[in-house]
């Protein structure tokens, strides 16, 4: 019975290259799913023998915590050199995801007051 090891949705292509790399330099056997085309899959990396769940599993826990870690150090740096992205160059950057979410976050303000706001009692 195959077995997800990871699901790739939001999982950067380094990353996944990196989980990849680890399961054929341990010997894992493994398959890889495609993301579906209308996005209701985002595709994954399967283990093609049980036995071999539990060792993966370990050793995606190690790497991810090794992964976090130096992520982290390398956000820490980055703000130390001044090069870390802020709130403003991100709204810049993208403003017209930045009005999409001030709009969402408005309507679902909107239908959550809506019951308790009296229109002209």
């Amino acid at each position: 019975m195959t077995t997800l090891l990871l699901n790739l949705r939001q999982v950067p292509d380094d990353e996944a290259e990196e989980v990849r790399a680890l399961l054929e330099e341990h010997d894992i056997l493994f398959y890889e799913t495609t993301p579906s085309l209308w996005g209701i899959s985002a595709g994954g990396i399967w283990l093609t023998r049980p036995e071999d769940r539990e060792r993966a599993k370990a050793l995606l826990a190690d790497y991810q915590q090794e992964r976090a870690r130096r992520q982290r150090q390398l956000f820490e740096e980055a703000q130390r050199d001044g090069t870390a992205p802020t709130l403003g160059q991100r709204l810049r950057e993208e403003p017209m995801r930045a009005l999409g979410a001030l709009i969402a976050v408005l309507v679902l303000l909107l239908v959550t007051l809506l019951p308790f706001v009296t229109l002209g009692e």
